[in-house]
């Protein structure tokens, strides 16, 4: 079997030999981080991205300056990891559950199926993340997958939205009627173990396959990033409420030896700009998916539907199901999964219920404006 990581390792000698003894520079003395995203540069991910840059930037004084590459730069998409791992390229960016073929856990960190099974929304998640024992496990996952990286979660996204559908769906019935474009992974899997005809592809092959009927339904993430790619010029009924992505988050892998040869106050950069980012990313989100939905239903005919009550029902029992199944296989996925249990068990009824009141009003408020 063909293996990448070792071509990649062989070709790389040289610039990782590079990146432990000087760390590449530009101007004359700027290190320079390269992060080849898996989205192209228009991307909002990338745009947050090259935000995070400027932080880090003025935070080293210019002795650090990040790069973004778009896809393909380098290496393709699936290979990102393991040619950060090798050194040919010092960073990559793509959202932490990419990676959940290395190792099962990535998911319960990138996108925790049904908010972990427990009600973790993208706030909760971010509490346990950095205050429940979540960063801690975060630098372990590295370790555990067998990757000489340093993570960094910088962007939060969701909850992302049930998708995009030909006609009103009025119970399960008849969403399993419907071939579907799903995420990968857990996330996938649960809908087809609720019946539910899931087929996996890249966000820029689901319009394509929308318009050739290969598909007739799909989700991709909320309402901004899914105008990007104009489905609403196939699909016109829309349903912002699901479980399978309610917390999604993209990260920052950097080579080990790269950032190792960092100085102390460049490591640090990095780590405070990261924590920036992570709220600087959710209020982004939050206005340009405002923005984007009003646009949608104004200009666009689109017409906001209310999921129907039995979808929560089956798809939390299976995404329930094919956690407890991935605990029993691996003790790592197992640890992290507990402590996120044990996170929720403080944190969501305090979270859940101090939230109630707050949706409802702001659910009165949207109905006003129909």
């Amino acid at each position: 079997m063909f293996n990448f990581k070792s071509l990649v390792k062989a070709t790389a000698i040289a610039a990782v030999a590079l990146t432990s003894a000087t760390v590449a520079q530009a101007d004359g003395h700027a290190k320079v981080l390269r992060i080849q995203s898996v989205l192209p540069t228009t991307a909002d991910e990338v745009v947050m991205l090259n935000a995070f840059g400027d932080d880090v930037f003025a935070l080293t004084n210019g002795s650090l300056k990040i790069e973004v590459l778009p896809a393909g730069a380098v290496v393709g998409s699936r290979d990102i990891m393991d040619a950060v791992d090798a050194g040919l390229v010092e960073g990559g960016f793509a959202w932490t559950h990419y990676w959940g073929g290395k190792h099962p856990a990535a998911n319960l960190f990138g996108a925790p199926i049904a908010g972990a099974g427990v009600g973790l929304d993208n706030m909760a998640f971010l509490s346990w993340f950095q205050f429940g024992g979540g960063k801690e496990l975060y630098d372990r996952l590295w370790g555990e997958m067998g990757v000489n990286v340093k993570g960094f979660m910088l962007q939060p996204v969701g909850p992302e939205a049930l998708g995009w559908f030909p006609e009103p769906i009025k119970s399960m019935d008849d969403f399993r009627k419907l071939r579907f474009r799903a995420p990968p992974g857990m996330v996938g899997a649960a809908y087809t173990e609720i019946g539910v005809a899931a087929v996996a592809m890249g966000g820029g092959d689901i319009l394509p396959a929308l318009e050739k009927g290969t598909i007739d339904a799909a989700e991709w993430c909320c309402p901004k990033p899914d105008s990007v790619f104009g489905f609403q010029k196939v699909l016109k009924h829309y349903y912002l409420q699901g479980l399978h992505q309610v917390v999604v988050n993209a990260d920052m892998y950097v080579n080990g030896d790269f950032y190792n040869a960092l100085s102390d106050l460049e490591k640090k950069a990095l780590e405070v700009a990261a924590n920036a980012s992570l709220s600087k990313s959710m209020s982004y989100r939050i206005y340009e998916n405002g923005k984007a939905l009003k646009d949608l239903t104004d200009n666009h005919g689109v017409i906001l539907e209310d999921t129907p009550a039995d979808y929560f029902t089956e798809y939390m029992g299976a995404a329930k199901q094919l956690l407890q199944a991935a605990a029993d296989d691996n003790a790592f996925f197992a640890e992290v999964w507990q402590s996120q249990k044990d996170f929720a068990d403080i944190a969501v009824p305090f979270w859940a219920g101090a939230q109630a009141s707050n949706a409802n009003l702001g659910k009165a408020h949207a109905d006003t404006l129909k």
